[in-house]
């Protein structure tokens, strides 16, 4: 995988929603989030529709290299490799980070999904793992019977761990600031990202609360 260089792993972290929102479609919808200062996107479908899938990736990932910002693909290991992204994200049921990282090369970004384990994401980063998630923080519409986790989670992982923790789950412009200052390098977010008529807005909110630099 030849992915160019990425930013530092810190600020806003936007997933792409199942459906865009009314009157627009999931490139304007992400290409807006790019604008509004997000940090990586991750695309997350879960369709069988293999070319539509491939085809929205494409398209999706020239709208990041563009501003040099990572494109994740979700769960699909293959996918990621056919359409040179820039790395994957697994969960607990998706394929082996070993595995991963052997198809997709040294250069990719990966990232494992922890819940509320941290002892999972000890052996993700001893593994090699870029990142590491941990949540839901708060309860999720997209997820809504997900594990829980305590912001105290990232205060313990963030003694124990030298690489990027990303929150994700239920989480607001309001309730974000407390995992910051846990110690969450980057927020992921979908349905936030949903909640304003505007999709460089909704994303400007949360990459300002990193401070300067992110979402002006």
């Amino acid at each position: 995988m030849n992915a160019p260089s990425h930013p530092p792993l810190r600020g806003l972290y936007a997933i792409t929603p199942a459906r865009p929102p009314a009157g627009t479609t999931l490139l304007e919808c992400v290409s807006g989030h790019l604008a509004g200062g997000a940090r990586v996107i991750q695309y997350r479908d879960k369709r069988d529709d293999r070319g539509a899938r491939e085809r929205t990736a494409r398209e999706l990932l020239a709208a990041c290299r563009a501003r040099a910002i990572p494109l994740i693909i979700n769960d699909d290991v293959e996918l990621a490799a056919r359409v040179g992204a820039d790395g994957v994200h697994l969960g607990r049921d998706d394929p082996a980070y070993d595995q991963a990282r052997q198809r997709l090369g040294p250069a990719a970004l990966i990232g494992v999904s922890c819940y509320d384990e941290l002892a999972r994401a000890q052996e993700a980063a001893a593994r090699g793992a870029d990142y590491v998630a941990f949540g839901s923080f708060f309860p999720s519409a997209t997820k809504p019977s997900a594990v829980r986790a305590n912001p105290d989670l990232l205060r313990r992982a963030r003694a124990r761990l030298d690489l990027p923790l990303v929150a994700i789950g239920g989480i607001t412009p309001d309730n974000a600031p407390a995992l910051i200052e846990a110690g969450a390098d980057m927020l992921a977010v979908i349905g936030g990202l949903l909640a304003d008529g505007s999709p460089r807005e909704a994303a400007r909110a949360y990459a300002r609360l990193f401070g300067p630099g992110h979402g002006d």
